[in-house]
């Protein structure tokens, strides 16, 4: 046995020096040089991050040893590196790696059937060693059942690092087209779900990297105990991302800038992202666009993912390069604007520093991100920032200090906000020095594990290893098993009092039920209004009149909802049957989509609306037309509609349509309120129109009390968190 591994006995208090750490990350290739990164979907950030920590925490003077204990793997097919039993990172650190399951290497979706063998042999490990750990952390679902496990009968407390989320990644897939069957049989979503729970329910402290991650993925699960809870971001690489020294110059990247670039010399306003419509590039277009001062100041370099040909490109990533480029064009930003083809990871850190070299300003426009590794990155190069106001980046602005917040929405104030940077050469010198001070206090590997050391020692003090955490009754079934829809104007907004008390009742149950918003708003002015009024983001947005579904908490896309609507559709044939339609107005841009033709329509003018249908199908246009409170006129293709969207969600969800809760009231809400649901509508729409078609519907409750009350007011009658049902006539009587 090696000299730090013998020296302290079993059970022993934690002192100055003394402090034993047991991580656990059951699954990936895990060694401690040439990660393999990427290798599959299980060999990724997690494991780097585990390894990081250990030895940064190594490093502490008050620990004396950190064991990370994964699965032994024994295959040709692999490096025999993973063989290994014991494998030393450095003086006071390892890994121990422990038999479970056929020793192939198998992913981690296969490995559940084995976390009971793992947890057994790996207590017998560590009752053959010469000490116990004082801590057991636990990395992943998988981890955490054995984590959960392993603490109990060591008798030690239980710290979790989630690092994705099953009941998250679950609303992912969904986005992404994948069946709810196959998410189950593919993933072992459910057996994933249940072991978070154990975790969660276990865990004396659970480690996030940001305020926003508490609220909007835990909260969605039973065991969410806010008070367990514990931000600690990430370490960033201060060999990569540092302030610029002259060597960035020489990059080949500065030619391919410069060909775009009428005067590269100026200061840069640089922006990283993915090409998708929630990092909002188009707002941010908008802002330089109209702004002849900010044109002047600076060149706008955008490094918005990797292209060949925009034509073969997915549909989100194509339709905003095409904005894009037609945006560019609409504002003749031609030599002001950059936007190369392709980067590569190693051009990233040049980006940055040219941009700080430049006395620049790095922006992140997006409508929502729940963390901003961006942001750490450019604060450390140097490089002030401007974020949207949104999720993670309130977190880095409060601790480094290094640039300003803005609405995402309001490209004025994102014009102003740059300016104000570029500018003012004290503001830029201040927020470049307080970012490169704030990344090596709070956002380095040894801040890290110095801010781990903190939060983990009152466990061991408190001598809660004695005293194992009684996990809460979980209710039967892993998801949320019922569902409200409202729509957005007429429902939520008009009283603010009784919104806030809805709001309220929605957080509380929050677990229980999904909660959705079904709007004829665009995308980005459903998220204006919303944050203007201070609702918080739905688990679901239905947005466009049905035409987008999108799911929290990064607004992910259901793209199988958009392969299924795109049928028979052809817009630009909708616009030149209606173009010269009298009484109809085509809405300004921002209210249209790919998939949602809107107008406003005088009925005075406007014949009825059987004409228009009429001209439309004469011209074998197969579409849905609908009208809300008299004046504004949608067409979308024949899949969509906001009854039909609520139904594929339910679908997708699995939950049934009896046990959802729809509140509508215009024209365009009628197919989400006929049928299974349980529908209400609020008292101050009792008189739009054809709400007196649903009069003698069964299941639509016309509440006494208005806007957001009339909710509240409906799911006491409905007993919405309880039975979930219309209630019987004898109940009534």
């Amino acid at each position: 046995m090696n000299p730090p591994y013998g020296s302290n006995r079993k059970g022993s208090p934690p002192g100055s020096g003394n402090l034993y750490i047991l991580m656990i990350s059951v699954h990936g290739l895990i060694r401690g040089r040439d990660l393999e990164l990427g290798r599959d979907a299980d060999t990724g950030g997690q494991t780097l991050y585990v390894v990081e920590l250990i030895r940064a925490l190594a490093e502490l003077p008050e620990v004396a040893r950190v064991d990370l204990m994964t699965r032994r793997v024994v295959d040709p097919q692999v490096d025999a590196d993973y063989a290994q039993v014991e494998e030393i990172l450095c003086p006071k650190s390892r890994i121990v790696r422990i038999d479970a399951g056929p020793e192939a290497y198998i992913h981690k979706e296969e490995l559940w059937d084995h976390l009971d063998s793992f947890a057994d042999n790996a207590l017998s490990y560590m009752k053959s060693q010469d000490r116990l750990p004082h801590l057991v952390h636990s990395h992943y679902a998988d981890a955490g059942y054995v984590g959960s496990r392993l603490a109990s009968l060591l008798g030690r407390p239980l710290v979790h690092t989630g690092h994705s989320l099953g009941r998250v990644k679950r609303q992912r897939l969904l986005a992404s087209g994948v069946s709810r069957e196959l998410i189950e049989t593919q993933y072992q979503m459910a057996r994933r779900v249940e072991a978070e729970e154990i975790a969660l329910g276990s865990a004396s402290r659970v480690v996030v990297s940001s305020t926003n991650e508490i609220d909007e993925q835990y909260g969605l699960y039973d065991h969410y105990q806010p008070e367990r809870m514990c931000v600690i971001p990430p370490g960033t690489d201060l060999q990569r991302f540092k302030p610029p020294d002259g060597s960035e110059r020489d990059s080949p990247y500065v030619a391919e800038l410069a060909r775009f670039l009428k005067d590269p010399d100026k200061p840069m306003i640089l922006a990283l992202s993915r090409a998708d419509e929630r990092k909002n590039i188009a707002s941010l277009i908008q802002a330089y666009g109209e702004s002849s001062e900010l044109q002047n100041a600076a060149n706008l370099v955008l490094v918005i993912g990797n292209r060949d040909d925009i034509r073969d490109l997915d549909t989100g990533s194509r339709k905003v390069m095409s904005e894009l480029l037609l945006d560019i064009d609409r504002y003749d930003l031609y030599g002001r604007v950059a936007y190369p083809k392709h980067h590569q990871r190693e051009d990233i850190h040049v980006l940055y520093r040219l941009a700080a070299a430049s006395h620049g300003v790095f922006i992140n426009p997006a409508l929502t991100e729940p963390f901003g590794l961006t942001l750490i990155e450019a604060a450390a190069s140097g490089l002030p920032i401007v974020a949207t106001e949104d999720g993670g980046p309130q977190d880095i602005v409060r601790n480094c200090q290094n640039g300003f917040l803005v609405d995402p929405l309001d490209t004025e104030a994102i014009g102003h906000t740059l300016l104000k940077v570029l500018r003012d050469h004290d503001t830029w010198a201040t927020f470049s020095a307080s970012g490169l001070q704030a990344t090596r206090k709070h956002y380095t590997w040894q801040a890290h594990a110095s801010e781990y050391l903190k939060a983990i020692s009152p466990l061991i003090e408190e001598s809660r290893a004695s005293q194992p955490v009684s996990p809460p009754t979980i209710r039967t079934g892993l998801y949320q098993d019922r569902a409200i829809f409202t729509t957005l104007d007429r429902n939520l907004l008009g009283d603010t009092q009784s919104l806030e008390k809805l709001i309220s009742r929605l957080r509380r149950h929050r677990q229980h039920a999904i909660f959705g918003i079904a709007t004829a708003r665009s995308l980005s002015s459903a998220v204006g209004v919303m944050r203007r009024y201070r609702i918080p983001m739905p688990d679901i947005l239905i947005s466009g009149m049905g035409s987008q579904i999108l799911y929290a908490p990064e607004l992910e896309y259901d793209q199988a909802w958009t392969r299924h609507i795109d049928h028979l559709w052809t817009p630009d044939a909708v616009r030149a049957i209606l173009r010269d339609i009298p009484g109809l107005t085509y809405l300004p841009k921002h209210e249209q989509g790919r998939f949602n033709i809107s107008y406003n329509l005088d009925a005075e003018r406007v014949e009825s609306l059987d004409e228009i249908r009429g001209l439309l199908r004469q011209a074998d246009q197969t579409v849905n037309v609908t009208l809300s409170y008299m004046k504004r006129l949608d067409v979308l293709p024949i899949r969509a509609s906001k009854g039909l969207a609520v139904r594929w969600c339910a679908n997708r969800l699995g939950i049934p349509l009896e046990r959802i809760l729809v509140a509508g009231g215009s024209g365009a809400d009628e197919d989400m309120m006929r049928g299974n649901t349980l529908a209400v509508v609020v008292e101050n729409r009792r008189h739009d129109e054809l709400i007196t078609t649903l009069a003698d519907v069964e299941r639509v409750y016309f509440a006494k009390a208005g806007f957001a009350q009339g909710i509240l007011e409906a799911m006491d009658y409905y007993d919405f968190y309880g039975a979930c049902e219309a209630p019987s006539d004898e109940a009534m009587a």
